[in-house]
């Protein structure tokens, strides 16, 4: 499978919404999400991505979005984000938020991760932006749905240039697959610098 990408902000990135949050609850099932999502929390999510700074960076097969990546500037998106960064010093202002890459699994493994990573970064350096960072989420090693042949993204991000930011972590909330109720997450956050 092949697929170009294209950098959407805009009227563009307000088009392409709700592919991402198609997208989020069928790639974010999988582990070590296992995010049973719904419309309306999407919908309340993705209200991030109204700030002028936001992108979406989309994977295209020909007219349809197989895989997105989203960014935003730090201060534009999730406070309980922010808050993590407290004490840190670099200042929220100068930190570029890379949040979710989520790609169909018949489109992986072609370089789409790497060009997620790239436009967002350039997009980030546009505007300004002196760091880059990320959150993964945090799961037990002996949790009971992790996949015997699971392997972490780690060494890509490394081989990126992304380091965990010790101490640095938020806690946010979605609803488990089996789950009744939303419970919080621990996410680690990432960063590099641009």
């Amino acid at each position: 499978m092949s697929a170009t990408v294209r950098v959407l902000t805009g009227d563009a990135l307000a088009d392409a919404l709700p592919d991402v949050a198609r997208l989020r609850i069928d790639v974010f099932r999988d582990w070590p999400y296992l995010y049973d999502g719904d419309a309306d929390y999407e919908r309340d999510y993705l209200r991030a991505y109204q700030s002028p700074g936001a992108v979406v960076v989309a994977a295209m097969d020909g007219d349809r979005i197989v895989g997105a990546a989203t960014g935003a500037p730090m201060s534009d998106h999730a406070a309980d984000f922010g808050a993590a960064f407290a004490g840190r010093p670099e200042p929220l202002s100068d930190i570029f938020y890379c949040a979710e890459s989520v790609l169909l699994r018949a489109y992986r493994g072609h370089g789409l991760g790497h060009a997620f990573f790239d436009a967002r970064e350039d997009h980030a350096r546009a505007l300004g932006a002196r760091w880059s960072a990320f959150c993964s989420v945090i799961r037990p090693v002996d949790h009971p749905m992790r996949p015997a042949d699971y392997h972490p993204l780690d060494g890509f991000w490394h081989k990126r240039g992304y380091a965990p930011l010790p101490g640095v972590t938020a806690q946010f909330a979605w609803k488990d697959l089996g789950e009744p109720t939303e419970t919080d997450k621990t996410l680690q956050f990432w960063m590099k610098p641009l």
